[in-house]
């Protein structure tokens, strides 16, 4: 076999480096920014995994300078500079040389262990609350199903107008946000009801795959109160791509101010006087989406936490008659058979609690903002958004559920008066 016995366009090589060059500074825009950049760590246990990232990049640079400069050497040294070096006899081969074989292997395992032992104290470490911080540690359950995620938060009894139940001391539960406290480590425990998920927050840890019949954990900290994008990374279904959620971490008085919202029953709107009147059909207000339209304004782009402060305020201009009407549809249109509302006497373990569904700044598995043209969007027409999920066919199809506009409109009044 001849080696290198042809002209070598090394001009087009050196004009490929340049292009490679100039796009790779311009190519940062894209992927190291953005809400799901793992080269933005915002807690320990992410900055831990970056680590390892870049001691395998650097080996990798290494390995690649390496054989890129001995593949260069060769290209320069035994390139066929004239049409009488295209028959030359080809160069001494080195194939079968123990000294060099033996230092391939050797540089080889060598490159192995640099990368395997940060490897596996990362892995030690990212497994579970350092032992000094196991004290002061959060913990929240995790589980997921299709296509959205519930978190229970067992350290807290939440409050019912049911004697019972309070008594029995039931924590609360929330769905796809996650609310921490800053600068507090926090034990995850992941558990699913269905099918094989993966729970990832980019900025704060890698992913976590949930089992079905195996429990899993890991641990998470935001370094300072944010607000992170998390999703499933484990193909698990029809509607796989958007099933999301969101991590939002508060200082401490913050935290416990939210916890302590969080635990009291549903919000009561005071009933309309008498006399007050019907309730105002506001339906004709809503705007429409095309299929597959971004569910997000720019303002809360700009800036998310805030717009999630916003969404924790008492809503305005509420109408006592059109949320009356809103909870009765909820009811007979057998919403509670699948939603909990601590507080309005309904109980179901299929859909996500909505004791608060107000106060969260998306919905739909982290899809849409929470805002009243994205709530009537989904109430309107769920497949549509999110294609087979639960709600459409175990709600809509299979109970043959009917909504008018001025139903649609009773019913995103009554949930946004959930705070």
């Amino acid at each position: 076999m001849r080696l290198f016995h042809t002209f070598t366009p090394l001009s087009q090589i050196t004009r490929c480096a340049a292009v490679l060059a100039a796009v790779l500074p311009l190519s940062g825009c894209f992927w190291f920014d953005g809400p799901q950049s793992t080269f933005d760590p915002n807690g320990p246990v992410a900055r831990h995994q970056m680590d390892v990232f870049y001691v395998t990049c650097w080996v990798a640079l290494f390995i690649f300078v390496v054989v890129g400069s001995v593949l260069a050497y060769a290209m320069v040294k035994f390139r066929a500079r004239g049409e009488g070096d295209l028959h030359a006899e080809p160069p001494e081969q080195g194939h079968g040389n123990p000294v060099v074989e033996m230092s391939l292997i050797g540089a080889s395992v060598l490159a192995l262990v640099v990368i395997a032992v940060p490897t596996l104290r990362e892995i030690w470490y990212t497994y579970e609350v350092p032992v000094e911080e196991k004290a002061n540690a959060y913990e929240v359950t995790a589980t997921g199903y299709q296509w959205w995620f519930k978190f229970d938060y067992p350290a807290e009894t939440a409050q019912t107008l049911d004697a019972t139940a309070k008594a029995v001391g039931a924590p609360f539960s929330t769905a796809n946000e996650l609310v921490i406290p800053a600068g507090r480590p926090v034990h995850i425990n992941l558990r699913t009801v269905d099918v094989i998920h993966s729970f990832w927050i980019p900025k704060l840890a890698g992913k976590v795959d949930m089992m079905p019949n195996r429990g899993n954990h890991l641990w998470v900290q935001a370094d300072k109160p944010g607000y992170f994008w998390g999703q499933c990374a484990e193909f698990c279904g029809e509607s796989h791509a958007v099933m999301r959620f969101r991590v939002i971490a508060l200082g401490p008085r913050e935290f416990n101010d939210w916890v302590n919202a969080q635990m009291a029953p549903a919000h009561r709107v005071a009933a309309a006087a008498a006399g007050a009147g019907a309730p105002k059909a506001q339906f004709a207000a809503y705007r429409t989406f095309s299929r597959n339209e971004a569910g997000f304004t720019e303002k809360f782009d700009r800036s998310p936490l805030d717009s999630w402060r916003a969404q924790q305020l008492p809503g305005k201009d509420e109408d006592p008659a059109l949320i009356a009407r809103g909870r009765e549809l909820f009811s007979s249109k057998t919403c509670a058979s699948c939603h909990t509302i601590r507080g309005d006497g309904y109980i179901g373990v299929v859909g996500p609690e909505l004791t608060h569904v107000g106060a969260r700044s998306t919905i739909a598995a982290g899809l849409l903002e929470n805002n009243r043209d994205e709530l009537h969007r989904w109430i309107h027409a769920p497949n549509e958004v999110k294609p087979g999920n639960t709600m459409w066919v175990k709600g809509y199809l299979a109970n043959n559920i009917k909504l008018t506009l001025e139903d649609e409109d009773a019913l995103v009044n009554y949930l946004e008066s959930l705070k």
